[in-house]
């Protein structure tokens, strides 16, 4: 028997576009809530976001949109605006949109004007630069904002142009967060009866994203610089060339790099007192980061993860994107599968409740394809009395 998604019941309005929103309304399609993405007569953007495509339309349309039902209203007309609004106030647990701030309010879909009505209604708002400040009303996207934060400055090799993380960190962190939010309105909802307003933001995730680098330079001023595949604070701990490809090679502690000199037989580096401490190899990064590169350059990538399990060493080869689908552990996890009705292989939610993995959800839906159930639901046929 199949246990019940913990957010079964729950009812979402999600007026989105994009990815960010969409991906955190997909997360509570996974947990079980029946999510209504409501799409403008032109559809959402990700319908014709390329290159790859699925059934004619953009794969990111798939990706985020998974599990939700579409209907398709212009909220520009009155009486489409009207319909919302009635879904919202009729059947609504939560209701949350990524409209810029200056908008929302003109179609009275703001928070205040919803939870005036219905206090018990938990509104989600994702901006680009946030609800306060000058910029509240900026539109933004996630390079922009992984420029804005600095992120692009700590991305990359050093002397190099600008470079965004390769996947959009932003933009489905942002997801996260208003989900980690409409999560805990919902919790607070059931000893108070009363609902919240929860706020997100691209800029405001990706500021969080930037925590360890702002500590720093609040501390002392340090602003940074770019690593590469490494980090700021520990040596090693990046990718190394070996004899087929690159190995990332991490250690946490002294006592791990004591092990991983053991294990490239090289013991003395440990003892070395440009390297015996993380201070020290943070110094001379280049220097022992040159070491280990010449000697994982020996052998394959294979054979030196084996040699370093062996000594407990953290290791992992850079894979590829088709390495990582083909990859056996990703199998054993079953996070990627078809979702119900589709044959495109797609990945799931990366939590499980009691060692299962919430099932694969509906294929994501035809623009507009649930418009008669959503008027079947507001304008339910009289009963007869007879």
């Amino acid at each position: 028997m199949q246990t019940e998604l913990p957010l079964a019941g729950v009812v979402v309005v999600e007026l989105s576009d994009n990815a960010s929103l969409p991906f955190g309304g997909q997360v509570l399609a996974a947990l079980g809530a029946e999510v209504w993405k409501v799409e403008r007569p032109a559809g959402d953007s990700t319908r014709s976001w390329g290159p790859s495509m699925w059934k004619d339309e953009g794969v990111a349309f798939h990706v985020l949109n998974r599990g939700k039902r579409s209907i398709c209203l212009d909220i520009k007309d009155a009486q489409q605006l009207a319909t919302l609004k009635d879904l919202i106030e009729g059947h609504a647990d939560v209701f949350t949109h990524n409209l810029r701030p200056g908008s929302v309010g003109q179609y009275g879909l703001d928070a205040a004007s919803l939870r005036a009505r219905k206090p018990e209604l938990v509104c989600c708002e994702v901006g680009a630069f946030g609800h306060l400040g000058a910029m509240n009303r900026d539109p933004g996207y996630d390079p922009l904002m992984q420029a804005f934060s600095g992120i692009m400055t700590l991305t990359g090799e050093n002397g190099q142009a600008p470079a965004r993380a390769g996947v959009s960190i932003v933009d489905f962190g942002t997801g996260m967060w208003s989900v980690i939010g409409m999560l805990a309105a919902l919790y607070r909802r059931k000893g108070t009866k009363v609902g919240a307003t929860v706020n997100s933001s691209l800029l405001e995730t990706a500021i969080a994203w930037m925590s360890l680098g702002l500590g720093s330079y609040a501390a002392d001023g340090y602003p940074g610089s770019r690593h590469g595949s490494g980090v700021a604070f520990l040596v090693p701990h990046r990718a190394y060339t070996a004899s087929d490809g690159y190995l990332a090679v991490s250690c946490g502690n002294d006592r791990l790099f004591g092990k991983l000199c053991q294990s490239l037989g090289y013991p003395e580096w440990a003892t070395d007192p440009r390297f015996a401490t993380n201070p020290a190899r943070l110094e001379h990064r280049d220097e022992i980061d040159g070491l280990i590169g010449d000697r994982l350059a020996t052998n394959t990538r294979a054979w030196w993860k084996e040699q370093l399990h062996r000594y407990g060493i953290a290791s992992a080869p850079v894979q590829t994107t088709a390495e990582l689908f083909a990859h056996e552990q990703t199998r054993a996890l079953g996070i990627i599968g078809h979702p119900a009705g589709d044959e495109l292989d797609l990945v799931g939610l990366p939590l499980s409740f009691d060692g299962k993995r919430p099932p694969p959800l509906a294929a994501a839906p035809a623009l507009g394809q649930d418009n008669a159930r959503l008027q079947a639901l507001l304008h339910p046929a009289v009963k007869s009395t007879d």
